[in-house]
Parts: structure tokens; C-alpha cells; sequence
């Protein structure tokens, strides 16, 4: 069973495989702080705003982002059209103002440039926290899994799981525990409403045991 990190860095293998719902889950989950450093697009709401809509937690709980971009693109594109330059070295992991869970949510997947020469990946490597992957459980996501679990092993980083959403396809979970040699932490299937309610009893399904497992030794 995998012990749920106070820390947690949150990637996806893509756009669209629900990286912001199951952000949100875990923090209606554990009621602890979300923070964005990069939000690329602030039309209709921002991921922070998203995020605090259906899981009805105070202002209180989600952290400022470094950078706040007009346009929903690529962080680097996005930057350029407000006319600013993303960079390593303005990323400070906040402290959260009380004790609890710290939920970072990044931006697309780990080789979504922030700059000419910086990507994703290097921002989860600044931030040193341990990484959980959300991917799709459908048709390509082996192929989309296993290349972001390489990516980032390449670096000095623990990977502490997969979670997939979507239709249950247990061929694709097997797959990913066999050739990533990871586990699959959660297998998700699409929620009929994402409300505060929901994802506190997903959260309970799925990662409540997360929270008071052994601490076992973390993936290299």
C-alpha cells in the first residue's frame, strides 16, 4: 500500500486524463493545501478556482501561483504572449499556513516547456517532491505512461504510483505495474458529478488507507 507523501507533486501523462480531478480528490480527501505553480489560462476559471469550486474548501487552502498566464497553451507559449520569461529560480515551495497535505499540480506533462531551455520535469526536480502520475485508462496509454515514468526516472526523483482514470481496463493496469514497475495506486472510473461528496467518497474507496499505511521505503 502506498503511504500518501505530505508532499506531493501531481503529473499527467497528457492533457484531458483527469490531473486537476484527481487533484481535487485528494485534497477534498485530506482538506490539506493546493498550489498551481503554473496556470496557463484563466477563461472560464483557473485550475485554483476550479479546484476550490468542487471541492467547497475556504480561500484558505489554495496557495497563490508563481506565474498566472492569460492563454491556455503551452506555459512557455502562454508566457510569451503576456510577454514574460518563466523562470526556475522565481519557484518557491510555499509553506502551507497550518499542519497538512501539500497538493501540487502541474502543468500538462514532465517535457511541457517553461522556457527555451527548461522544462516540467526540471520544476519537479527544483520542487524535490515525490510524483504521482494520473494517466488514461484507455487505448494508448501504455505507450503514454511508460515514456513519463521513464522521463522521470531519468532524474533524481520518487515516483510513489499511477493513478488511472477512465473505464477499467485491467489488460492497461497490468501492463504498467508489469513494464513501469510501479503500482497502480487507484483505478478510477468517471464520476457522474464532480462534487465536494463525490470525491470525498472516492477519495475514501480509493486513498483513505493511503493515509495511515506503513511508510515504506521510496522508489529511487
Amino acid at each position: 500500500m502506498m503511504r500518501l507523501p505530505h508532499k506531493l507533486f501531481i503529473t499527467g501523462t497528457g492533457t484531458d486524463v483527469g490531473k486537476s480531478v484527481t487533484a481535487a480528490m485528494l485534497l477534498a480527501g485530506t482538506r490539506g493545501y493546493y498550489w498551481k505553480p503554473v496556470q496557463s489560462g484563466l477563461d472560464p476559471a483557473s485550475d485554483s478556482e476550479w479546484v476550490q469550486r468542487v471541492t467547497g474548501l475556504p480561500p484558505a487552502h489554495f496557495l497563490p501561483e508563481t506565474y498566472r498566464l492569460r492563454t491556455p497553451l503551452s506555459p512557455h507559449a502562454a508566457a510569451a504572449l503576456d510577454g514574460v520569461r518563466i523562470q526556475l529560480a522565481a519557484f518557491r515551495l510555499p509553506e502551507p499556513p497550518a499542519p497538512g497535505h501539500l497538493i501540487v499540480e502541474g502543468a500538462g506533462g514532465v517535457l511541457v516547456p517553461l522556457n527555451e531551455q527548461d522544462f516540467m520535469l526540471d520544476l519537479i526536480v527544483q520542487l524535490a517532491l515525490p510524483v504521482l502520475v494520473v494517466a488514461s485508462s484507455r487505448l494508448g496509454t501504455i505507450n503514454h505512461t511508460l515514456l513519463t515514468l521513464q522521463a522521470l526516472r531519468s532524474r533524481p526523483l520518487s515516483v510513489v504510483g499511477v493513478v488511472l482514470n477512465g473505464p477499467p481496463d485491467p489488460g492497461n493496469r497490468r501492463a504498467i505495474e508489469h513494464f513501469g514497475k510501479v503500482p497502480v495506486v487507484a483505478q478510477i472510473e468517471p464520476l457522474p458529478a464532480v462534487t465536494p461528496e463525490a470525491l470525498r467518497a472516492t477519495f475514501a474507496r480509493h486513498f483513505h488507507a493511503a493515509i495511515t499505511a506503513p511508510v515504506l521505503s521510496a522508489e529511487a
